[in-house]
């Protein structure tokens, strides 16, 4: 078997912890604020570019404090409570900088997480050639034998050829593995690398340890997103656009109120040594006028336990950042 076929192995190794998962249920503060405000490219629905930078008011340190304290307060408690072992989280106002982070430093299993480096990967390849996802994949029986496909449940049928928006729709949208696969195996893992490289994230590899992502590596794609500085306008609009209609809304969506716009992906995965669960939702939440980014990752040994926690740091932000605006 040659690299990058087992590149490619790892790869999809690492996102499968997404489908065993669903069958099993479903510190540091740093402002970087420096009295900062961005002024901003509208007329966009999800991405708002950065044009430059003004000095303004921005936040105090005190409602980061606050915001820190309560989601601390959170994590301590379910700390405590034998079913959870790990939490970290990562929270920006994407208006104007400012940032905490508690335990962003700890290292995750990604699962279905890349699946958002490799839609990228496509659509940076779209830039480069205008038409590209247009062009036809065969879900073959090679592809499919490598997770399995029930044909009740299955997006794809073997044997049919779906055009590349249509498989990245499916990955994104409904986290479909069978789609996930079919463009992992029909790109240059090269290109994934490099995007990967471009955007400070970890490639994986054969010596690339389960655990290796963490909250604000992760939250650096859709920041790049939000500001279109690393794909275009149209394409970052288009990403976060289908990041919009994920169907996972048991994690942060939960925690907000119903109709509240969030673009988001969440990764699941079961550690096959020791049956541990990990379940990560990173997204942007736009609050009117004031947007922000959320990631939250979870290890523990209940998966309804690791839901229920991601609800309430949700819950516990939104509320945080109603008061401060709504008021």
């Amino acid at each position: 078997m040659n690299k990058r076929n087992s590149l490619i192995i790892v790869i999809i190794t690492l996102v499968g912890g997404v489908f065993f998962g669903f069958l099993i249920g479903i510190n540091k503060i740093a402002t970087q604020d420096n009295n900062s405000k961005s002024v901003r490219q509208g007329g966009y629905m999800y991405i708002n570019p950065l044009l430059e930078c003004e000095v303004d008011g921005g936040w105090g340190n005190k409602s980061l404090k606050d915001y820190k304290q309560d989601i601390n307060k959170i994590i301590n408690q379910k700390i405590k409570q034998d079913p959870i072992n790990h939490i970290s989280v990562y929270f920006r106002d994407l208006n104007n900088g400012p940032w905490f982070g508690i335990n962003e430093k700890e290292n995750f299993a990604p699962a279905s997480l890349l699946k958002t480096p490799l839609m990228i990967t496509y659509y940076k390849k779209e830039e480069a050639n205008p038409g590209y996802l247009n062009n036809k994949l065969e879900f073959t029986p090679e592809i499919a034998s490598i997770y399995g496909s029930n044909p009740e449940t299955a997006l794809l049928t073997i044997g049919q050829s779906y055009t590349i928006d249509e498989l990245i729709n499916n990955m994104i949208i409904e986290s479909d593995n069978n789609s996930f696969d079919t463009l992992i195996q029909n790109i240059d893992f090269n290109e994934i690398k490099q995007v990967h490289i471009d955007l400070g994230l970890t490639v994986p590899d054969q010596q690339t340890p389960d655990d290796f992502i963490t909250v604000k590596e992760y939250a650096s794609l859709f920041r790049v997103l939000f500001n279109a500085s690393y794909l275009n306008r149209a394409m970052s609009e288009k990403a976060l656009s289908l990041l919009s209609q994920a169907t996972f809304d048991q994690g942060i969506a939960a925690g907000l109120p119903q109709g509240t716009t969030i673009a988001n992906k969440f990764g699941i995965k079961t550690i096959a040594e020791n049956q541990e669960k990990q379940l990560h939702d990173c997204g942007i939440i736009y609050y009117p006028n004031h947007p922000y980014l959320l990631c939250i990752m979870t290890r523990g040994n209940d998966l309804n336990e690791l839901t229920r926690t991601i609800r309430e740091i949700s819950s516990a932000v939104y509320q945080q950042i109603d008061s401060q605006y709504n008021n």
